[in-house]
């Protein structure tokens, strides 16, 4: 776009902004990157030239990360985190690995003291290959996500990153919630779909800035009754479950859900309208998607289990 077709005003100011370090589509800055015209030179010297290019290319990539704090290394087709990450110490603050086939995060992971933003999704990680004591240290983390590896278990080190508002473990192989997940009071989506999880412990009712909760296809057969306790919740997907009835107090005390997929689970609309709090739930619910859906239809519609998530 022009200048001139952006409609900028005579007079306006316009700001510049370097934007090489953040994540734009075609990855970091490769090694083979030419950044300046070939030098002649004889062929020994043209080596000893060629060796220059590639450590500025590499000073220049650690020089950036550090300068804008995002450490971009996703689809870079790594099998492990590259040493010169850890150099950026405290500059870190998102650090995106996903898409890789990382094996292995180590304790260095520690160093990264003021990192915000840690993305690991989609690589190879197990539990035994993971150092979530390095990871306790990230105290200022806000979101952590570490969907589609191989983990089994969450530990009990979770409840450490205090400041995370965001967890995503989705499409793992998860049978259990830590207990210490009551520790992360200012968590506000948490989404654990897509593994094996048969239990949650009542201890997420702690969690009270909670907006969001995924934990649809999983083997859950019940909730806990302190789900209740969440009035802060919006939206609730517990598709995909075996579930039976929902926690007595959902719609009388979450006050602001509006959101409720079940499709695929043993709960019927005759069980809901028997719950407290129903029918202000099934307003809020309609009247969030009135411009979406018919007037004709939603005048008649009956409640359908999971309908907010077309």
């Amino acid at each position: 776009m022009t200048l001139a077709a952006s409609e900028i005003n005579n007079g306006a100011k316009v700001m510049l902004m370097a934007s090489q370090g953040l994540y734009q589509g075609d990855g970091p800055i490769l090694l083979e990157a030419r950044t300046r015209p070939r030098e002649r030179s004889t062929p020994n010297a043209k080596n000893l030239v060629d060796e220059k290019k590639r450590v500025s290319v590499d000073k220049s990539r650690l020089e950036r990360w550090k300068a804008t704090g995002v450490i971009a290394l996703s689809d870079c087709n790594l099998k492990a985190i590259p040493d010169e990450v850890w150099s950026c110490e405290t500059s870190a603050r998102v650090l995106d690995l996903s898409n890789n086939s990382i094996k292995h995060v180590p304790s260095q992971v520690s160093c990264l003291s003021s990192t915000q933003k840690l993305l690991l999704n989609v690589n190879e990680i197990s539990d035994a290959s993971i150092s979530w004591d390095g990871l306790a240290f990230l105290k200022r983390l806000t979101v952590l996500s570490l969907s589609h590896n191989l983990l089994t278990t969450l530990p009990s080190a979770l409840g450490s990153l205090t400041s995370l508002k965001q967890l995503h473990v989705t499409n793992n192989k998860l049978t259990s919630i830590p207990d210490e997940i009551r520790f992360l009071i200012q968590l506000e989506v948490l989404k654990v779909s897509n593994n094996r999880i048969s239990i949650v412990p009542s201890t997420l009712g702690e969690c009270s800035s909670l907006t969001e909760v995924d934990l649809s296809s999983n083997l859950l057969s019940e909730l806990p009754e302190t789900l209740g306790c969440l009035h802060n919740l919006k939206a609730l997907h517990l598709s995909h479950n075996g579930l039976r009835s929902l926690p007595t107090t959902l719609f009388k005390m979450c006050i602001h859900l509006s959101t409720l997929d079940l499709h695929h689970t043993e709960i019927t609309i005759d069980l809901l309208r028997q719950y407290e709090g129903w029918e202000a739930f099934d307003e809020r619910r309609r009247s969030k998607h009135q411009k979406q859906l018919d007037f004709r239809v939603m005048s008649q519609a009956e409640f359908d289990e999971g309908a907010d998530k077309h």
